[in-house]
């Protein structure tokens, strides 16, 4: 104890001379003197000096600037206690270093994904898809995988949450499977995780998951026939849900769901009776021309309007547009089993059976490009006046309810 408290705070303030002044226990003031441009300076830092495997090892503290003599006196009191529990100090502190400089916690899945999608959404012109990249997200791969870790997610857990959807909705369970292979894609160039990812397609879960076009042609036949369509319009029309009249719309039109509940007021012309989507919206990329019956200018003529460029079929939201699952939910609830999609099934079928208007204009009708661009050129206004009439001939079908007997009455003259 004779050897500790050499220093107090008048010599640490007078000390000028370079060298290395022990104040006992290990704790030294080090007086060091460099050339600056001015001339000679002189700097005044603590150290604390010990011995480890016979080897003389010296651990700076800190400048008397940032430590009073009482403070270094508790540090190097700190490193003694360290020495007498085996541990190296300057090793401690190495190690305390690392861990701060460390990723305090690996990102989960959830949180990974909802930074991929606020960095990239400025990109997404089409609302609907903008809006299905959380949704789906949020219903399908967060219930199984959103608080995991991302650096531990596998093949496992990958198949985890497509196998129960992958042939019941093939559709969404392929956009599902492309959205997280993007997200741990994000992931890994973050260094949050290494290797392959489990989520790819080729080479990977090709091997382990079904074909999905087999899968969706089989889904395919989840359609109303046509023959009962009248029927299923009029137990529609006694629905006053927005989703019921979207859905009747989309029946109409023969169009896709993000396709109607993406709609704007801009797109629609009252006075020539077409809605033309914006290509960006379209699957094929181009433009898309529809023709517009009598019944679908009543149910757009009926529909709230929040702005001349707003949404024609708004959610629960202000400014927000009906959600994906809005027309499937109504479906659902009126004939479990079938699909949205298959409503467009159900337009080809009565297209084909029971009229005789050309493939190409089914095709067309259906935005399904089977004519070159030429061709289309020459073809365009006559097949928009073609489809026309065909549109018009499908709403007056769809205005029909099954008798009975089996034949077909025109509501209002004796149907029900």
């Amino acid at each position: 104890m004779a050897e500790s408290n050499r220093l107090n705070a008048m010599k640490v303030t007078k000390l000028d001379k370079p060298g290395r002044f022990g104040d006992g226990g290990g704790l030294y003031l080090r007086v060091a003197e460099y050339e600056t441009k001015g001339g000679k300076a002189r700097s005044k830092n603590w150290i604390f000096r010990f011995e480890r495997g016979g080897r003389e090892r010296l651990m700076g503290l800190g400048s008397v600037d940032t430590l009073s003599l009482a403070e270094a006196r508790a540090k190097a009191r700190e490193c003694r206690q360290m020495l007498l529990e085996g541990v190296d100090p300057i090793e401690a502190r190495a190690v305390k270093r690392a861990a701060m400089l460390a990723p305090a916690v690996m990102p989960t899945f959830a949180e990974c994904a909802r930074n991929f999608i606020k960095a990239h959404q400025s990109t997404w012109r089409n609302p609907v898809h903008a809006a299905q990249w959380p949704s789906s997200l949020e219903r399908f791969a967060y219930p199984v995988v959103g608080k995991l870790p991302v650096d531990m997610i596998g093949t496992p857990e990958v198949l985890k949450i497509l196998e129960p959807i992958w042939e019941t909705v093939p559709d969404t369970a392929r956009r599902v499977r492309g959205r997280v292979e993007q997200v741990l894609d994000w992931a890994a160039a973050r260094s949050y995780r290494k290797g392959e990812n489990p989520a790819r397609w080729n080479g990977h879960l090709k091997q382990l998951l079904p074909n999905t076009a087999k899968a969706l042609r089989r889904k395919h036949h989840a359609a109303l026939p046509y023959a009962e369509i009248g029927a299923f319009t009029a137990e529609l029309r006694t629905k006053r849900d927005i989703s019921a009249r979207a859905l009747e719309f989309l029946i109409l039109t023969a169009a896709r769901t993000s396709e109607v509940i993406g709609a704007r007021w801009s797109e629609i012309d009252f006075a020539e009776k077409l809605w033309t989507v914006p290509g960006e919206r379209m699957k094929s990329g181009r433009p898309h021309i529809v023709p517009l019956s009598d019944r679908a200018i009543q149910i757009l003529s009926e529909a709230p309007r929040e702005s001349d460029d707003g949404f024609v079929f708004i959610g629960r939201r202000a400014h927000k547009p009906l959600s994906n699952m809005a027309l499937l939910e109504m479906l659902r609830g009126m004939r479990p089993g079938l699909t949205v999609h298959g409503f467009r099934s159900t337009f080809r079928d009565w297209a084909g059976d029971r009229t005789n208007y050309a493939r190409e204009v089914m095709e067309a009708a259906l935005a399904h490009v089977v004519i070159d661009e030429t061709e289309a050129a020459y073809r365009r206004s006559t097949a928009v006046q073609k489809r026309r009439r065909m549109m018009a001939e499908w709403a007056r079908f769809c205005d029909s309810a099954m008798n009975p007997e089996g034949k077909v009455a025109i509501i209002g003259r004796g149907g029900q």
